[in-house]
């Protein structure tokens, strides 16, 4: 298990994300017209992956807009929000706050997804959300920055998210 906080109090994941070098574990996601994405859509792009528990809290929000508007100035490059969160909530935030750059996906299904990153809460009052992630991959899916957020009501470190893409 992975040990983070909301708040000040201690709550636990799974486990550890995927370590850097690793290859990303496959997923299935649901896409806003809820068909499947998998990480095979994706191959022979840097993809980020923005973890977090609800895109209807304040930090979850703020995180898709600051990847929405990173995500117009990369090339070759897919930035993925992913919660468990309806694809029909996804779809609201995005065309109430007009982001266009980033692709909203979903876990809600079968959370394969938090399974597999080792990222869904065990525990406490988010018990079966994602914990507030970062995840960058290579062109080849591969692992070249990882961060758990350690306190869930703080963002993530988007600057040195991208300074890895950038070096991917």
């Amino acid at each position: 298990m992975a040990t983070v906080t909301l708040k000040g109090n201690t709550i636990n994941t799974l486990g550890n994300l995927p370590a850097n070098g690793s290859k990303s574990p496959d997923f299935k996601l649901v896409k806003s017209d809820l068909s499947t994405a998998t990480l095979a859509d994706y191959s022979g792009k840097k993809v980020v992956l923005n973890i977090f528990p609800s895109v209807d809290t304040g930090t979850c929000a703020k995180s898709v807009r600051q990847f929405n508007e990173e995500a117009a100035e990369l090339n070759n490059t897919a930035v993925l929000c992913i919660s468990k969160d309806l694809p029909f909530a996804q779809g609201r935030f995005c065309g109430a706050e007009g982001i266009e750059n980033v692709e909203m996906l979903s876990d809600f299904k079968d959370g394969n997804f938090g399974k597999a990153f080792q990222n869904e809460f065990v525990d406490g009052p988010l018990q079966a959300l994602l914990s507030r992630a970062v995840v960058v991959l290579n062109e080849e899916g591969n692992v070249v920055y990882s961060e758990q957020v350690p306190e869930t009501v703080d963002e993530p470190n988007y600057k040195a998210a991208l300074e890895a893409l950038m070096d991917a």
